[in-house]
């Protein structure tokens, strides 16, 4: 399950240090290394985007990803406010 930022973090720093931008294509996991570039698909309609995670969260228990703004918009969720994503790991 992913959710993603509200507006109201932008220019906030994330764990990264970088600060949070709404339109750019990024995301919080609790433990992949910074940096990491992830594959997040929508199942239910198929949609993907890439993300670079620069930030530590979600801290929900049933919740995997915080996506940017954007990257939420992508893959169809931003509406719902939170959906069920598949991972995949890209090389870096």
């Amino acid at each position: 399950m992913a959710t993603f930022y509200g507006r109201q973090f932008t220019g906030a720093r994330t764990a990264s240090g970088q600060r949070y931008a709404p339109d750019a294509l990024t995301a919080a996991h609790r433990t992949l290394p910074f940096g990491t570039r992830l594959q997040v698909t929508n199942p239910r309609n198929g949609n993907s985007v890439i993300v670079t995670i620069n930030d530590r969260g979600p801290f929900h228990a049933n919740r995997v990803l915080d996506l940017s703004d954007a990257a939420a918009d992508q893959i169809g969720i931003r509406n719902a406010g939170s959906g069920k994503v598949e991972l995949a790991v890209l090389d870096n």
